[in-house]
Formats: structure tokens, C-alpha cells, sequence
């Protein structure tokens, strides 16, 4: 892994901007894996920026999230649908069909997530995955236990996870209790993989994510067998 020390959030969401923007502009037809939560609201900004300035386009650019909550319409401010549109989506120029989530409102859930791979491999391989690190060692959805050959797939939220993400809802118990995932195989299928980590209260589990052994225990691990990994943070490693 490529570490890459920043002295804060500010730096990280810089760093990561001029990664990202770099590779955009390299590829004829870029395909860029998203991610959401707070980590990457920062490095979206400079996104929105730099196409509003006429530094990049995203006009054949496709994306591909890398989760969304189950029973949560777009329209719920705390989907990953309105999360998306809301920091990125309705502020550049990509076409709208270019730009893919999960449904997590689909009669058949299994299909959708068949769906979903297949719509990623009719992409070509994603050019740049961006990834956050969640508290118990999960990237996007993917919880302790989570096999690494594991493709998109449904999840039942951690009890640690929904605690967290509870604070985006009035009520802990409106906090769903099953996502749609891309798995950790597709994860590692990415050319490249951008890693964001801020703050710590992730210190403990980056150590492991990093220095510790490969396990399904700390999903994040996998990222060990990835040969092409930057990691942004301001944590003391």
C-alpha cells in the first residue's frame, strides 16, 4: 500500500481530489467507483469545483456506487440515492444513466444484485474504486464475515454499524437493518483503489486493516491483496 500521511481532513479531501481528477482526465472513458458518508464529502466538493471551472468533465465518466440501504426510497434524505445527488450528481455534468446505485427498493433483490454485477463488467473494470473505512473494519457495506470472493450481494447491518449511522436519522430504530453491497471481489477487481480514512476514532482498526493479518474478520484486510492501493489519512500509522 501507498500511504500517503495529510494533517487533516482538509488535506486528505485535496490529495484525494487531485488523484481522482488526474486519473479522470488520463482515461477516454473513465469508470469511478463511489462511496458515501462523511469521509468523502470534502473530496466531492473539489469535484463539483473543478468541473464548475472547466477543469474536468463528466460527460463519459459512468459511476458506480458501492451500496445503498434496503427499503429506503431515493427520495429519503438518508438513502445513498439523495446522499449522492445532493454532494455530487446534481452538481456536474454527468448523464444521469451514467451514474448507477443499487435499488434497494427492488421486488427482487437477488436479481437486482445480479443486475448491478452485470452492469459493472458491460463497464470494463472500475479504473478507480474510492473506499471509506468503517468502524468495525467494513468497506461499503461489507460486515465481519464478509468472504472475500463475495460479489454484489444483500447484508444484514451490523449492530455496531447501524449505532453509527444512527445519528443520520431521528430514531435508531429507522436506521434499516439490511444494504446492497458490491462485494470485496469486485472491490479488488478496481485498478486502482483510493482509501480514504479520517480521524481517531479509525486509528485502531487502520493498524489492523494494515499491519495485521488477511482476515474475514476485518474485511477492509482484503485490501492487503490489492497491488495497487493509496491510502490518504491523518492518522499516526
Amino acid at each position: 500500500m501507498n500511504i500517503i500521511k495529510v494533517n487533516n481532513y482538509e488535506e486528505m479531501s485535496k490529495k484525494a481530489a487531485e488523484i481522482v481528477l488526474e486519473k479522470l482526465n488520463k482515461i477516454e472513458k473513465p469508470v469511478l467507483g463511489l462511496a458515501t458518508g462523511s469521509t468523502p464529502e470534502g473530496l466531492y466538493k473539489l469535484m463539483c469545483e473543478a468541473n464548475k471551472a472547466g477543469d474536468i468533465s463528466f460527460q463519459d465518466v459512468t459511476t458506480f456506487n458501492l451500496d445503498e440501504y434496503v427499503g429506503l426510497p431515493e427520495e429519503n434524505e438518508q438513502s445513498y440515492h439523495y446522499f449522492m445527488d445532493e454532494h455530487l450528481l446534481n452538481h456536474i455534468d454527468i448523464p444521469k444513466q451514467q451514474a448507477y446505485i443499487p435499488n434497494g427498493l427492488a421486488e427482487d433483490l437477488e436479481a437486482e444484485c445480479a443486475r448491478y454485477d452485470a452492469a459493472i463488467e458491460a463497464a470494463g473494470k472500475i479504473d478507480l474504486q474510492l473506499l471509506g473505512l468503517g468502524v468495525n473494519g467494513h468497506v461499503g457495506f461489507n460486515e465481519p464475515g464478509t468472504p472475500v470472493t463475495s460479489r454484489t450481494h444483500i447484508v444484514e447491518l451490523d449492530d455496531i454499524t447501524r449505532e453509527v449511522n444512527a445519528r443520520f436519522f431521528e430514531d435508531e430504530a429507522e436506521v434499516p437493518t439490511k444494504a446492497i453491497t458490491m462485494g470485496i471481489a469486485t472491490i479488488l477487481e478496481a485498478d486502482h483503489v483510493l482509501f480514504l480514512v479520517h480521524g481517531e476514532k479509525k486509528a485502531e482498526i487502520l493498524r489492523k486493516v494494515i499491519n495485521g493479518e488477511v482476515t474475514e474478520d476485518i474485511p477492509a484486510s482484503a485490501l492487503q491483496l490489492h497491488p495497487n492501493v493509496t491510502v490518504i489519512t491523518d492518522i499516526e500509522l
